[in-house]
């Protein structure tokens, strides 16, 4: 079995995905936050490490194979800020990151971070990002792609992201290849629910929210079969039908919260079908009593597992063959 050190866990989805390859076991888990990690220690066995990672000393970190990470994204994100780097709270925590893989120099790095990672500041913050890790002694041994959910793991959400895996072997590297397009054959009935009813906090009635919201919905929304999204003052239309984006802030209202039209009525999405719409099992389970608002954050900034999987096995592979 390979051994995983999950950094920025968050609710486990890049350790799902490569626990799903059967190959792979977590040997530790690293996450600040304390909600996501109820969440993730709810699903998993391995207990996680919820301090924050500028305490972490290196000597306490078993031996892994395999590191991963979605480092936090905010400050690359068009939702965020953009400040990279820069910013106070989050800039440096690839950082954090790379002291330890310095000093560990596992076989397999795995990141993954949001598209505009690549732009950001005029390409110098992932330049930045590779020569640190060719430094690290991953020269000439790093891939990587921007992958759509969509296209690249058969979930019906329009998400790209940026995938990185450095090897510090070379013939690893030689053998591995990112995943190929496969077709989109799931489509959003398949991810949420419109036959059976739901609770009523989910649904939009009249009366319900100021103003003339409700009517813009009823007016704006015809169709069962897409997604649509309130943009404070309108509605959007989905035209793609797949799920937009996810976000962390989708829970909060009054911003590009998804909406779907059932039988029963408009509404939001659950909660658990953002989870679903990020490729999570139907097994997954959410804590009972946690707030709406912390589990859709939680989902907004979780990964598409399908995707994690596929370009999991094929490192796996690269590995075995070698």
């Amino acid at each position: 079995m390979y051994k995983i050190c999950s950094l920025f866990a968050g609710v486990g989805g890049i350790d799902l995905g490569f626990l799903n390859t059967k190959k792979c076991e977590i040997v530790y888990a690293n996450e600040f936050d304390k909600y996501a990690v109820q969440t993730y220690e709810l699903n998993f066995k391995n207990k996680v490490d919820c301090r924050d990672i500028h305490e972490v000393k290196i000597n306490e970190i078993p031996d892994f194979d395999i590191m991963v990470g979605g480092f936090p994204c905010t400050s690359f994100s068009v939702a965020g800020y953009r400040k990279g780097f820069n910013d106070d709270k989050t800039g440096d925590l690839f950082f954090e990151m790379e002291r330890i893989f310095k000093e560990k120099k596992p076989r397999v790095i795995f990141l993954e971070n949001v598209k505009n990672l690549v732009g950001h500041d005029y390409g110098k913050t992932f330049a930045t990002i590779i020569d640190r890790l060719e430094k690290a002694g991953y020269k000439n041994k790093i891939s990587f792609q921007v992958l759509n959910a969509c296209e690249y793991g058969n979930i019906p959400q329009n998400r790209e992201r940026i995938y990185i895996v450095a090897f510090k072997n070379k013939k690893d590297y030689e053998k591995f290849r990112m995943p190929m397009p496969i077709p989109l054959t799931q489509t959003i009935k398949d991810v949420f629910d419109f036959k059976n009813k739901v609770d009523e906090k989910y649904y939009y009635t009249a009366g319900k929210y100021k103003g003339d919201m409700y009517n813009i919905l009823v007016e704006s929304m015809k169709d069962d079969d897409t997604v649509y999204q309130w943009r404070r003052k309108y509605v959007r239309k989905n035209q793609s039908n797949l799920v937009p984006t996810l976000t962390a802030n989708m829970g909060e209202g009054g911003h590009n919260v998804p909406l779907i039209k059932t039988k029963y009525g408009i509404r939001k999405l659950t909660p658990i079908e953002c989870f679903y719409a990020q490729g999570y099992p139907k097994n997954y389970k959410l804590p009972t009593k946690m707030s709406d608002a912390k589990l859709y954050k939680q989902a907004g900034n979780s990964v598409a597992v399908p995707v994690i999987e596929r370009i999991a096995k094929n490192i796996i592979e690269s590995m075995e063959n070698n």
